[in-house]
């Protein structure tokens, strides 16, 4: 019998690659999809997405979704509290695996793994270390669609965001960012593909500045800021 597992969903393209090289090798029993949310906006956090595409990604996938709601800007406390409670009812139905699209971030991985490790769950990732430009091509060729939904602007100006990712996209990205943004360069929403029942329609809509304020990383620095740019999709 294959263990049950949830899947850490953010929308975009490296959960769309990792769950269809999960689906494919069919060694667990997907029966959930996770992903955190605005409690305030309804959109996915960082990505930006609204809530209504999130449901509609998920119906065409045919994996329940679980909505992890969050606060605006929670407290590392108040996030690890609100995550060992949505775990904790997922663990109820069975579930002993979490599976997430993470590439490289040693950091981000030993934290996901003494976190499940606490509470007796183990963390999978189908995408680790594998070469990013390797992957952006495996995910193209597969047939998966993904739009840029948001950019950071240390990385990326804003004719990026709301960009198909294609060969032409891969070509303009700057040398210091990642192909796949596993830095955090820009985020994406996977619209179709063959992990899909049917592509999920959406419009585009306006393209917005947001910033937020940098933490200093020493006393005498001067106050800054994060600039991003989010490009809103709209539900059809």
């Amino acid at each position: 019998m294959k263990p049950k597992a949830l899947f850490n969903w953010s929308s975009g393209k490296d959960s769309a690659l990792a769950l269809f090289k999960i689906l494919q090798e069919d060694q667990y029993d997907v029966s959930t999809l996770l992903t955190s949310i605005n409690k305030e906006f309804q959109r996915i956090s960082m990505h930006g997405v609204h809530v209504s595409l999130l449901e509609q990604q998920a119906a065409s996938i045919g994996i329940p979704l679980v909505k992890m709601e969050l606060p605006k800007e929670p407290s590392m406390e108040e996030y690890q509290e609100i995550m060992k409670d949505t775990i904790s009812g997922i663990q109820s139905q069975g579930i002993t695996h979490s599976i997430f699209g993470d590439i490289f971030l040693e950091d981000l991985r030993q934290y996901r793994e003494n976190q499940l490790q606490s509470i007796g769950m183990k963390a999978v990732f189908p995408l680790w270390k594998q070469n990013t430009p390797d992957l952006i091509h495996e995910f193209l060729d597969l047939g998966f669609k993904t739009i840029v939904t948001c950019v950071n602007g240390t990385y990326l100006d804003k004719s990026f965001a709301g960009r198909i990712i294609d060969q032409n996209f891969i070509k303009d990205l700057p040398g210091n960012v990642d192909p796949c943004g596993e830095n955090g360069e820009f985020h994406t929403f996977t619209f179709d593909g063959p992990i899909f029942k049917n592509p999920v329609p959406f419009e585009i809509g306006e393209t917005v500045k947001k910033t937020y304020p940098r933490p200093k990383t020493d006393p005498e620095e001067k106050d800054g800021e994060y600039t991003f740019w989010f490009c809103d999709l709209i539900s059809k």
